[in-house]
Order: C-alpha cells, then sequence, then structure tokens
C-alpha cells in the first residue's frame, strides 16, 4: 500500500507518458480526472522544459499563480507570490477544473473538466492560511476577523474590568484582536510562542510535551484575571488541556473561559489533512446529536480543565468566510462529504469506531446508526 500520493501521482501520470508521449497536459489531465476522487493540485515539471499547474475540479485547495514579462510562479497561497515581487493585480486564482500551461512562449488557461460543484476548505481559512493570504476572492485575514466579531456577538460571559482576551498564537490572533474589540476589553499576548517548534496540531506523538516547550504564559499578563482564551479549533484537545493547565499554574489566570473559531470537529479528513480517526477526536466523545448542547460544551470545559467552553455554530462559517455554503467544504464538522470515496471511508471510520467502542476502546458520546443516517 502506498501512503504518499504524490508517488501514485506519479506512476499514473508516467503511464500515461509512455501511451502517448504527445499527450497534451489538457487530455493527461482529462484522464486523471476520471480516476481520482478528491484534491489533487498538480504543478509539473519535466527535463524537457514542459510544465503546467493544475487545480482539481472541486477546487478544495487554493493554487494561485502570477505572470509578469517572461516571469512565471505559482503557489498555494497568494501571499508567496507578492512576496516574491509580483503585483497583487498579477496574482490569479488557477479555477477549478482548469491548468495553466507554460510553454516558453506563453501562459495559458485552459478547462479539462467541468466544476459543477465546489467544495473549497473552508479550514484553510481557519487555520492553514497565512493571515495576508487572499484566494478565491476571500481573504484570510477579513475571514477571521468576522469569526471573532461571531464570538462577540455570542458571548454570554460579564464583561468587567477583570476579563480580558487572549489569543493562542498565531492563527487564532486575528479572531481574538476582534473578539475584544467588540467587547471592548482588552487583547493581550499572554501566551508567547516559541517559534521553533512547530505546529502540534499535525504531529502525532508527544503533543503533550511539546507544548509545554511551545508556550511561555505570562503571569504579569493573566494572574488574576478572567481569561478569554480564544483558539481556531480543538482536534483531539490533548494540546489545549496541556495549555490550559500552564496558564493556570504558570499564568495563574483566575478564571479560563475556551472561546474556539470553529464548530466541533466531529469528522476526519481524508483530503490531504491528517485530523484523526472518529475515536480520537475530542467533540464526537461528549456529542449526542449534530448540534452541540450548552450541557456538552460545559463537560468538554470540565474535560479540559476549562471554567467553559463555547464553539461557534456551522451556519456562521459560510458567512464569516464570504463564500456561499455550497461552495465549501465542512466534512470535518458536519459529516457531509463532497465525494463518493470521502463518504464511503466515512462509513469504514464510524464502523472501526464501533467496533473500538464495543472492544472496551473510546467510545462517542453519539449513536453511530444515527450519524450514518444523517450524513451517508
Amino acid at each position: 500500500t502506498r501512503e504518499t500520493d504524490t508517488e501514485i501521482l506519479h506512476h499514473l501520470i508516467g503511464h500515461e507518458l509512455s501511451l502517448n508521449p504527445a499527450i497534451t497536459p489538457v487530455e493527461l489531465l482529462r484522464t486523471l480526472a476520471a480516476r481520482l476522487d478528491g484534491s489533487w493540485n498538480i504543478v509539473f515539471l519535466n527535463a524537457r522544459g514542459q510544465m503546467f499547474v493544475s487545480r482539481d475540479p472541486l477546487g478544495m485547495r487554493p493554487l494561485c499563480y502570477a505572470h509578469e514579462g517572461s516571469l512565471f510562479a505559482a503557489a498555494s497561497e497568494s501571499v508567496a507570490l507578492t512576496h516574491l515581487g509580483f503585483a497583487e493585480d498579477s496574482v490569479h486564482n488557477v479555477p477549478p477544473g482548469h491548468v495553466v500551461i507554460v510553454d516558453g512562449t506563453s501562459v495559458k488557461v485552459e478547462k479539462f473538466a467541468e466544476s459543477p460543484r465546489q467544495a473549497h476548505c473552508f479550514f484553510e481559512w481557519i487555520y492553514f492560511a497565512n493571515a495576508g493570504s487572499n484566494f478565491d476572492n476571500a481573504g484570510v485575514y477579513l475571514s477571521r476577523k468576522r469569526l471573532g466579531e461571531e464570538l462577540a456577538r455570542r458571548e454570554t460571559l460579564t464583561i468587567a474590568d477583570d476579563v480580558i482576551v487572549v489569543p493562542v498564537p498565531d492563527t487564532a490572533k486575528a479572531a481574538a484582536d476582534s473578539m475584544a474589540f467588540q467587547l471592548k476589553v482588552p487583547s493581550l499576548e499572554g501566551l508567547i510562542r516559541n517559534r521553533y517548534i512547530g505546529r502540534t496540531f499535525i504531529e502525532g506523538n508527544n503533543r503533550a510535551d511539546k507544548v509545554r516547550m511551545k508556550y511561555t504564559p505570562l503571569p504579569e499578563i493573566m494572574e488574576g484575571k478572567r481569561v478569554l482564551l480564544v483558539d481556531d479549533s480543538i482536534v483531539r484537545a490533548t494540546t489545549l488541556r496541556e495549555l490550559l493547565a500552564l496558564l493556570k499554574s504558570r499564568g495563574r489566570a483566575k478564571e479560563i473561559h475556551v472561546r474556539i473559531a470553529c464548530p466541533p470537529i466531529i469528522a476526519p479528513c481524508f483530503y490531504g489533512i491528517d485530523m484523526s480517526t472518529v475515536s480520537e477526536l475530542f467533540a464526537p466523545n461528549f456529542m449526542s446529536g449534530n448540534v452541540i448542547t450548552p450541557e456538552e460544551e460545559q463537560a468538554m470545559a470540565d474535560a479540559i480543565g476549562a471554567d467553559s467552553l463555547r464553539y461557534l455554530p456551522i451556519e456562521s462559517l459560510a458567512s464569516c468566510v464570504g463564500l456561499p455554503s455550497t461552495t465549501l467544504c465542512q466534512a470535518c464538522v458536519n459529516g457531509v462529504y463532497p465525494t463518493l470515496a470521502g463518504e464511503q471511508m466515512y462509513a469504514k471510520a464510524q464502523e472501526k469506531a464501533a467496533q473500538e467502542c464495543e472492544n472496551g476502546g473510546k467510545c462517542g458520546g453519539q449513536a453511530w446508526e444515527t450519524r450514518e443516517r444523517i450524513y451517508v
């Protein structure tokens, strides 16, 4: 079994080239599109100088390109191209189902597949993308700013002089600042991030130890304060649980109220992000249905050592990102997958989780048969 999708793409492309060395990029990608499922952007350059960049028909992941004079560049985010010196008006999104062909004399954009629906991964705006990027006509920073405004609109904590907002650096900062502005309370950096430690969300082992090395809480900021701690998401909760323990022991915060600028993550991602199995996810262990209740949020807060916990509802995502909900992939928060293979893999993931539960493993709170009836 191959675990690297890039190698699989190499084999598929090599096979088509062996059958027809003169195959055009459009013909090649049209053949691949009939066989592939999910997210599969390709940047291709061979020893003969043939080059193209392509985006899958669903447009799940972002892909941008810029062309000025004899210079051409492509990247997943616009900010990478503007940092290279390209003017902002020369940076373009590759449309879903299209390929940009660079042949040494021209740069052409051609369609290789229909794109009857789009499924942009909303998590790009929530977590992955650089705050300075703008893709698919939706700015990352403004999206996170609107998430913070929505958190503020839904806040129920009594606001007094001892309340401060603290972001979990770095992706939650825009949402935290926006929330604090709306609530008219200070947004302070009570956590300093070690820049030499990577993202713990995508690391599978020793996450708790890395949290202690990754963050330095500042007691001079948080001591005796009621802290609204803003984070972008909760996946496994290992990171957040350790972080809260740090804030109480070393930061000496009086209360910690966690606010998440994202709905609960209830399902794995099968489109290029390592987002755990169902049994490893935090939220399903507490939720009895699709809509989280205040009682379930409080049970989650107790489990991670917070005084309270609030998520954003799913219906807030599209308006905050700035795109129609019908164009977003929200599978990890609603269990609705945009492709057949995603649906099939989710069904298998549910079956595995149910078996683990029956065998004495970790059990989710919801009824598996109900989740299948709703989403698969």
